[in-house]
């Protein structure tokens, strides 16, 4: 059985949704409290030995279920990858500017 628990820290700006079977952390999702009444959606991590099992859908409910309750008011916003973009868009989320990560090593 996955197990959500939420995890809101007294003294920091981040707010934390872990899902846990067994007792064991097989993934985890964040917020981020911004000023002007803003929260980011952070990142989300599911195991890589238990994804394709909803883990990373339970995450994203349980924190999307938590703003609508207690943060009326508030613009939600996030980054996000293709693969999760129907899931934002599904909930309303409006698509901004496209970004494409890049990197160079310098030697």
């Amino acid at each position: 059985m996955i197990k959500i628990v939420h995890i809101k820290p007294n003294a920091q700006d981040f707010e934390s949704w872990i899902a846990m079977i067994d007792d064991i952390v097989v993934g985890h999702i964040f917020l981020k409290h911004e000023n002007d009444f803003k929260i980011k959606f952070m990142d989300a991590w599911v195991d890589d030995n238990h994804r394709r099992k909803g883990i990373f859908r339970l995450l994203w409910d349980s924190r999307w279920n938590y703003v609508n309750e207690h943060y009326k008011g508030y613009t939600i916003y996030a980054w996000c990858k293709n693969n999760s973009l129907p899931l934002l868009i599904e909930k309303g989320f409006s698509t901004g500017e496209i970004c494409t990560y890049v990197e160079k090593r310098i030697d």
